[in-house]
Order: C-alpha cells, then structure tokens, then sequence
C-alpha cells in the first residue's frame, strides 16, 4: 500500500460501492476512494485549486463521497492532472458499480446558476463517447486552463466506459459556465448510478452486458 493511499485511509468498505483507484505514471501520482453511496463529504487536492473546487461541488452535488490526492507535473503543464484525475475517478465509479445490474444507468440534469444555464447527461452504457461545449470565452478561469475542462470528461468517459455529454446554453460568467456544468454533471451521476428498486436483479440493457 502507498504512502498516498495510507494517507488517505483508502480501505474498501463491505456494504457501500466503493471505489478505490490507486494510478502511478511518470506524469502523475493519484489515490482515490470513491463512495456512491456518501453524503457529499470530501477530501480533494491537485495542486489547481479551480479543479479541486470543481471536485469538491460535484461530490456534494452528487451526494458521493471523494477522497482524492493528486501529485502530479505541474510544472510541465496541468494536461497530464486533468486528464488522469478524470479518468481515476471514472475508473472509480465503474469499479463501485460493479455489474450494474439495478441502477437507473441514463441521467440528465439542467442546472441554473444565476444567469448560466447547462446541462449535462450520461450514459452507463460500456461505450466511450464525451461532448463538451462549455462556451468559455477566457482561456483561464481562477487557476485552471480552461482548455482542459474537455479533457476532464474525455478522462471521465474513458475510465467509465461511459458516454458523457455537458453543455452551457447560456451564461456570462466564465466562472459559472464551468460551475454550472460540473453541478448539472454531478446531479446526472446521481441519477445514472441510482437504484431502481423494481428491477434490482435485472442488467439494464437488452444485451445482456455493459
């Protein structure tokens, strides 16, 4: 076991789906625990504070819980973060699901902040596809390139074998347009990972795998 992921006190819990991810490269170095069943408690650090924010309210919005350390080259550049801690985290969610049998696996949310609209909706599906069209106007917002918010759900989708699609309708705000997006595509993993009561032993898909 790590020093980073004994720092975290990343143990697999019994009954919860958990999620634990522990991902080494050359660029990164990442620890995870991810519980879908939490309470939106969170302990997030990546060295980009703007990110870790954007962690931290799609943990609270999606009611998950998010241990999440990365050390990673940023003195490079911030790419390789971005991208591995979004693929950590769909790496997380697709091993706390399981075979998914009895979730809901499709969500959508449209979310309104002030005067930014988005909206955001995923798929479960086993299949990697990501659409983003965040409608940023700057290339930095607080201490992120902005540029790399695509490449955060391009990670996500790849990790979560999932399609993911965002998109700001409106908004003047550079800050809300991203905020908005990550609380809508919070609030649509909410209702993709839940359980549906009526079918709890049966896969949702026709195919019979995902």
């Amino acid at each position: 076991m790590s020093d980073l992921v004994q720092e975290l006190g990343v143990v697999p819990g019994n009954d919860e789906r958990i999620g634990v991810v522990e991902r080494n490269t050359t660029e990164t170095k990442i620890s995870l625990r991810l519980n879908v069943d939490g309470q939106g408690s969170y302990t997030v650090s990546t060295g980009i504070r703007f990110f870790d924010h954007m962690l931290e309210l799609f943990t609270r919005h999606g009611g998950f819980d998010l241990q999440l350390k990365c050390v990673g080259d940023l003195d490079v550049d911030q790419h390789h973060t971005v991208e591995d801690v979004g693929i950590a985290l769909g790496e997380a969610f697709a091993e706390a699901l399981g075979d998914k049998k009895g979730i809901l696996r499709a969500g959508y949310f449209v979310m309104a902040m002030d005067e930014t609209l988005a909206v955001a909706a995923v798929d479960l599906s086993g299949r990697v596809a990501y659409v983003v069209d965040d409608q940023v106007t700057v290339p930095v917002v607080g201490d992120l390139q902005s540029e790399l918010v695509a490449d955060f759900f391009d990670g996500f989708a790849r990790g979560a074998k999932a399609n993911v699609h965002v998109k700001t309708m409106y908004g003047r705000s550079n800050h809300h347009k991203i905020e908005a997006i990550f609380k809508a595509f919070a609030r649509a993993m909410r209702g993709a990972c839940s359980r549906d009561e009526r079918m709890r032993e049966l896969l949702p898909s026709t195919k019979g795998l995902l």
